[in-house]
This record gives structure tokens, C-alpha cells and sequence, in this order.
């Protein structure tokens, strides 16, 4: 995928202090057409949550400088080890001396602690990190959808769920936030090269994010997503785990 095409990158609030940071790709990159986001949370200590590929670092930068300044950044976190969800770390870690890494204790022992130019901040399943005004918990979802390590964040003031890579959306043209049905298309886009792993506790996880009654979906490929999340999480799980 060559990243140095013209991309333009724009970023809105999705929720309370929330911004979603959207790199469109054209379907001369990508057949149909891409999107890649990551997620601003603004507050006392402020995080990034997924990098975006390293080539898109400059774009993506940028348009945190248009909220804060990016050395101010305190932590770098995503879901799990992939180039779209950290493939920037470095470059960030470089621009904002204080931050560090936050995963899941897997990514960590795994990967980040020797592939990062500073040691991850690990947090333990349910852990709560305190942001200011926004608390932000880690629920380990190893193999959902697909890899040992990964995890999700939900930010429990705005209810706000970093769901990573589900309900991924093709094409290149999405709204920051919708409220109209993200679970077809992104089942359509599934079924034709299907990256979940369906482990055994697929459901289980699912059910899990459910409990938290999300009410804001922040997928990192498409629109951002409002409404029921516990109910739309679960008809999810009855696509991807139906027994």
C-alpha cells in the first residue's frame, strides 16, 4: 500500500473531549477505497489511541496540532500490534518526550517493550487509567478479531468504546459519526476477506463489551457510530459466533 499518495486528514469531536483524526485512501490504493482512524483524547493527560501507519505520521500530526500540541501527548495506545494501529509509535514517542505506550500486558511482553524507545505502560484487565476528566478502562479480547495481544479501551465518562477493528467500513467517504447501520456493510466488507479469528470465547468477549452499554462506537475504519452498542455489539456476535 503506497502511503505517500495525497491524503487529506480532518478531525472532529465525536464525544465529549473525543476527536476522531480520518485519513481517507482512494481506491487507487485500495480497491474501493480505505479509511484509516485514530482517536484524540483531550484532557490533563492526553491520549492517542492508534498511530496510523508510519507513513501517515506527518498528516496525522498535524491535525492533533490543530486541538493540542503533540508533545503534550502522555500516552500512545492501541488495540493490538498491527502497522495501521502502531506502526507511528516511534515517530510519536520521538515528538512527545513524556508519552509512553499503553497496551495490554501481552503487547508488552510480546512486542512493544523491545520494539519501542520507551518500556509500555501495561494496564491490567479492568484496570482504570485516570486522564482528568476522562477514565479510560483496558478489557483484554485476545483473538478479537484477531491476535493474541489485543485489547480494547472504553472511555467510561462518555461511554465511548475503542472498539479497534470492528465494524470496519470500506470506501473513503464516511461521517464522523453516525447514527444509520455500520453492521451491514462492515459484515459485507468482512465476508469478503474475513479477518476475525473466531476463537472459541468470540461470543464471550462480545457479550463482555455488551455489558458496558456503550453508546459511542469508535472503529478505526469508517464512521464513528452512535446509539445502542450493547444490543448492536451483540448482533455482532450473533454474525461472527452464532453458537
Amino acid at each position: 500500500m503506497d502511503m505517500h499518495l495525497p491524503a487529506s486528514t480532518s478531525i472532529d469531536e465525536i464525544a465529549d473531549g473525543i476527536y476522531r483524526i480520518f485519513t481517507p485512501v482512494g481506491p487507487e490504493v485500495v480497491p474501493g477505497g480505505f479509511s484509516f482512524n485514530q482517536y484524540l483524547i483531550a484532557d490533563d493527560r492526553p491520549l492517542l489511541y492508534h498511530t496510523g501507519p508510519r507513513k501517515l505520521f506527518p498528516q496525522v500530526s498535524e491535525a492533533i496540532e490543530r486541538v493540542l500540541p503533540v508533545s503534550s501527548l502522555a500516552y500512545i495506545g492501541f488495540s493490538h500490534v498491527e502497522a495501521d494501529e502502531c506502526g507511528a509509535l516511534n515517530e510519536f514517542l520521538d515528538a512527545a518526550p513524556c508519552a509512553v505506550p499503553l497496551c495490554s500486558p501481552v503487547a508488552a511482553m510480546v512486542s512493544i517493550n523491545d520494539i519501542a524507545l520507551r518500556p509500555a505502560r501495561a494496564l491490567a484487565e479492568g484496570e482504570v487509567l485516570d486522564l482528568g476528566r476522562h477514565k479510560l478502562r483496558l478489557l483484554a479480547t485476545p483473538h478479537l478479531p484477531h491476535g493474541w495481544e489485543c485489547a480494547m479501551a472504553f472511555e467510561e465518562t462518555t461511554r465511548t468504546l475503542l472498539c479497534g477493528d470492528l465494524f470496519t467500513q470500506p470506501g473513503s467517504s464516511h461521517a464522523p459519526l453516525v447514527e444509520s447501520d455500520i453492521l451491514e456493510p462492515s459484515e459485507t466488507f468482512r465476508q469478503q476477506m474475513d479477518y476475525f479469528a473466531h476463537s472459541p470465547d468470540t461470543r464471550l468477549h462480545l457479550s463482555r463489551l455488551s455489558a458496558l452499554q456503550p453508546t459511542t462506537l469508535a472503529c478505526m475504519h469508517g464512521s464513528a457510530w452512535r446509539g445502542n452498542g450493547a444490543a448492536l455489539l451483540m448482533q455482532l456476535a450473533d454474525r461472527v459466533s452464532p453458537n
